[in-house]
């Protein structure tokens, strides 16, 4: 009888890890293929400053990315060097840009660094972003670094999805 519960119990254990690394095995598969078709959303779920706290996000902040295009919707926290218009309710990093470098490359221990760089940028606005610096982890989780022209840098952490 015991011998038949310890075999049992073996078998479980050996079904449920199985099932776990079968459910990772996919969702690397998924985000590979979102990642070399250039077709995904970054969710961010923390703001981290520089030099402040973390913040957790708890309304939808995202970077979508197209093979034609960049859409960013970001909070922004941290130190402006250049002031937004009298009157602007518009802190955040919210742009379309259609034309922009896009480069790509596989890390050694799995993952992917994702640099984009929008070429229609204008130094004299005070929101510019000269780049941005995603990390993809095989899993799907991400941080975004976002250095601006006229902004001290800010970073997210978030995961990958598909919504579009």
């Amino acid at each position: 009888m015991v011998v038949s519960i310890l075999i049992f119990t073996g078998w479980q254990t050996a079904g449920a890890q199985n099932s776990r690394s079968q459910r990772k095995a996919e969702k690397q598969a998924e985000v590979k293929k979102m990642v070399d078709n250039s077709n995904f959303s970054f969710e961010a779920n923390y703001a981290i400053p520089q030099g402040s706290a973390t913040r957790v996000l708890t309304s939808t902040y995202d970077l979508k990315i197209r093979k034609d295009s960049v859409t960013a919707f970001l909070p922004y926290f941290g130190v402006a060097h250049l002031a937004p218009p009298i009157g602007s309710d518009d802190g955040g990093i919210k742009f379309t840009s259609t034309n922009f470098n896009y480069k790509q490359r596989e890390l050694k221990k799995g993952g992917w660094e994702i640099t984009i760089k929008p070429r229609d940028k204008d130094i004299t606005d005070w929101k510019d972003v000269q780049q941005m610096i995603l990390n993809v982890s095989p899993e799907g989780y991400a941080s975004l670094l976002v250095i601006s022209s006229n902004r001290d840098p800010i970073s997210f952490q978030g995961d990958i999805v598909t919504k579009n």
